[in-house]
């Protein structure tokens, strides 16, 4: 199986994707999975599930969880995620059958070594991230023997499936968890895609101001 584990939809703050219209490319560009973990909500991924018509492909609902360390990936989760402080919201989301990934680190983390123990896997591609820090989240998982993770970071379409996990079979979640996966992608420019997001933010934030505060886009 070859899923694209990190792609935010128009649920996020900073991306217009359509959870619909997601899972179409992915299966259309030849992945059997996906994971939709829009910024703190839950909400972009039922969707997509919700939209998933193929009992083949597989739609992970997840989250990214801002906290004051830095970003968790919640995967396989059926409840929104109310923590915000580190251990809670890995707590959070083991609580309800989930897994905690420690997303792009080297990106923002100051110490991830220190808490990588805390996480059940660590994001150790992310094709928003430049090489050099690729490079170095990849250390990480190699020594520990802590399972890995792959995504894109899809914040636009042709982002999707630009990092992938791989893994043997069908059964994904079984394979993150007893560290049955590698990963793979490209690097996009990374000024230009964080360029992207950025501007997306700022309409979006037009628009709420134009609607008096009320959110300008709907998930």
């Amino acid at each position: 199986m070859i899923a694209d584990l990190h792609i935010h939809s128009r649920c996020s703050r900073d991306s217009l994707m359509d959870p619909a219209k997601i899972v179409s490319i992915a299966r259309k560009r030849g992945l059997a999975g996906i994971a939709v973990t829009d910024h703190n909500t839950i909400r972009g991924g039922i969707l997509a599930h919700e939209a998933n018509r193929d009992k083949d492909f597989l739609v992970v609902i997840g989250a990214e969880i801002k906290t004051e360390y830095g970003d968790i990936l919640g995967l396989f989760l059926d409840a929104e995620i109310v923590a915000r402080k580190f251990d809670d919201v890995v707590k959070e989301i083991r609580a309800q059958g989930g897994l905690a990934v420690l997303a792009h680190p080297y990106r923002q983390y100051p110490s991830p070594r220190s808490l990588m123990e805390q996480v059940d896997l660590i994001e150790v591609f992310n094709s928003r991230s430049r090489r050099r820090i690729n490079a170095i989240a990849a250390t990480l998982g190699q020594p520990s023997g802590k399972p890995v993770t792959g995504g894109s970071d899809a914040h636009v379409y042709t982002e999707i499936g630009r990092g992938v996990t791989i893994c043997a079979g069908t059964d994904l979640e079984k394979a993150l968890r007893v560290g049955e996966t590698t990963v793979r992608g490209q690097e996009s420019n990374y000024y230009i895609v964080h360029g992207l997001s950025y501007t997306i933010e700022k309409l979006k934030g037009l628009t709420r101001a134009g609607k008096g505060g009320n959110s300008g886009f709907i998930c």
